[in-house]
């Protein structure tokens, strides 16, 4: 039988916007399958269900008393805010034990547009200290666990978000991405993730990034319904670093969903751009199945091969420390030891560095702009590896050999957080161990709609939603 939550976020937002199904009874099944899941999945560190439940009523009072008013697609839909972003009034500790009781005393820009768009916040979900490592393990919550097999982590950093997905704890869910953390986590639960063009989505007021390695987006059971969210998140807010280019008048990203793409040149690259790497062979399985199906749907697919090079992972590491430092740590023998080593690390990088670091950074995002006048996307495998058992990346003994560790599994996703690119991970592939294996389209700047529906695209060809763990 059919559960509320077997529905995309998309089918429960029209039938609360025709009056079928009431905003409270939904958030009312979430909150139960909350209560009665997350110590097992680890998906929340707060769970929100006075705010909610709030939420969710005034949501049915607006469908009730909107006289022919147009309601947000994603209306009385419960979409969870990662623990990195602030929601007024709602504690928010970023995965520290150095910040488990900060309550916050703003709403992030991007938790003012799901308001305006009618969502539910059902609580803040799970992520490591800060979000600086590609799995969600910390000292305030249990580690986020992928629900194919609760012994393998949900990745990072909005490995939290992921597992709530997966495990129908939420429809779908706002996450970020740094280096990954919206595509990793995606490709070790099944799901599908987008991380937006630089400026697409504002980081603000509180938590602007300067690098510009990082942005917010969703992270969805399906195509659609991440576009969807896509939709609400996007446009600039006051105070932006940086502003991706507009959609046409009147275009919406979840109607390039509903869209056939063009014939595409795709380049495939399997072979890790840093030096010394091995991709695992169910990673280049699954890369090597998605141009096989790509080939067949009419894409002209060409192999490409980049010299490995070190400079990138090199000063990614750099901004990355630097970055670290910026957070503000009262008591610092609280944090985790990658935290603490990271910080460390970054006080040592000078000025010059730090700027030669972040002008590289534009070096290669001319070189990929460049390549992509040939291009129009480039696959390649998500993660170099499977899904990582819990605790199997930390170090805690060595941070400086689990800053490598990370960086052996991940070495594929910081090109488009460094280029500012968009790129999404698609759930195409299960390997024999019954684990997701994902793989990354990449696109041209501001191009997203391309990437959204190339993906819906692939998603009609091979579907994935109705594949579901035990637990669901």
């Amino acid at each position: 039988m059919t559960q509320l939550h077997d529905l995309t976020a998309l089918e429960q937002g029209e039938l609360i916007a025709t009056g079928k199904l009431s905003p409270v009874e939904l958030t009312d099944h979430y909150l139960e399958r909350i209560d009665r899941l997350n110590a097992s999945l680890g998906a929340y560190i707060t769970v929100t269900p006075e705010l909610a439940r709030g939420q969710a009523a005034e949501a049915e009072a607006a469908v009730r008393d909107r006289d022919g008013a147009p309601l947000s697609p994603l209306h009385g839909v419960p979409v969870p805010v990662k623990d990195l972003n602030f929601v007024a009034g709602v504690r928010a500790t970023q995965g520290s034990a150095a910040s488990a009781e900060q309550i916050a005393v703003v709403d992030d820009h991007i938790v003012t547009k799901l308001r305006r768009a009618g969502t539910v916040l059902l609580g803040k979900t799970n992520t490591p200290e800060f979000g600086l490592p590609c799995y969600t393990e910390n000292q305030v919550a249990p580690p986020a666990r992928t629900p194919w097999d609760l012994e393998y982590s949900a990745g990072g950093s909005s490995g939290g978000a992921a597992a709530a997905v997966a495990a129908g704890l939420a429809p779908l869910a706002q996450g970020s991405d740094g280096g990954g953390s919206i595509r990793i986590p995606a490709s070790v639960c099944g799901l599908f993730g987008i991380k937006p063009s630089r400026g697409r989505v504002s980081s603000g007021p509180t938590l602007y990034d300067i690098s510009g390695l990082s942005t917010n987006g969703p992270i969805a059971r399906t195509v659609a319904d991440a576009a969807a969210l896509l939709d609400v998140l996007s446009g600039p807010m006051p105070g932006d670093c940086y502003t991706a280019p507009a959609l046409g008048p009147g275009e919406t990203f979840a109607s390039f969903a509903q869209r056939e793409p063009a014939s595409l040149r795709v380049a495939v690259l399997t072979a890790p751009p840093v030096p010394g790497l091995t991709v695992h062979q169910d990673c280049i399985d699954a890369t090597e199945s998605a141009a096989e199906l790509l080939a067949s749907l009419g894409h002209r697919t060409e192999p490409l091969e980049l010299p490995a090079d070190d400079t990138l992972r090199r000063v990614f590491e750099q901004v990355w420390a630097v970055m670290a430092t910026q957070q503000p740590v009262a008591d610092e023998s609280l944090l985790m030891p990658l935290t603490r080593y990271l910080r460390e690390e970054g006080r040592q990088v000078s000025g010059p560095d730090f700027a030669t670091a972040l002008y590289t950074f534009r070096a290669v995002g001319a070189l990929v702009a460049g390549l992509q006048e040939e291009y129009d996307v480039i696959l390649t495998p998500t993660l170099a590896q499977p899904p990582a058992l819990i605790g199997a990346l930390r170090d805690d003994e060595d941070p400086s050999q689990e800053f490598d560790n990370l960086s052996a599994f991940t070495p594929f996703t910081p090109l488009y957080n460094a280029t500012g690119q968009p790129s999404v991970s698609l759930p195409l592939h299960w390997n024999e161990a019954g684990l997701p294996i994902g793989v990354m389209l990449g696109g041209r700047y501001g191009d997203e709609a391309t990437l959204i529906s190339l993906s819906a695209q692939l998603e009609r060809m091979r579907p994935w939603a109705h594949r579901k763990p035990a637990l669901w």
